[in-house]
């Protein structure tokens, strides 16, 4: 990715699957999941599938893998 990515500013930002599953390919950040301590860093995000609602919690850097995610809606 050419512009790294800072998880605070994650919260509702927009991805595509690149292999989309269950008709799933678009997808939103609808919550930064703050760590238990504040000077930990942030870990996890939620992430929701536009068409089906379903929600998934995993780490922010997933995003960056560019073989599962675009960032945008394509």
């Amino acid at each position: 990715m050419s512009n790294p990515i800072q998880p605070k500013k994650l919260h509702l930002s927009k991805w595509t699957a690149v292999t989309p599953k269950n008709k799933e390919k678009h997808f939103l950040v609808t919550k930064v999941i703050e760590p238990d301590n504040p000077d930990a860093p942030i870990e996890l995000i939620e992430l929701q599938a536009v068409y089906s609602q379903r929600c998934e919690i995993l780490p922010w850097r997933q995003l960056q893998d560019e073989s599962r995610w675009r960032q945008g809606w394509h």
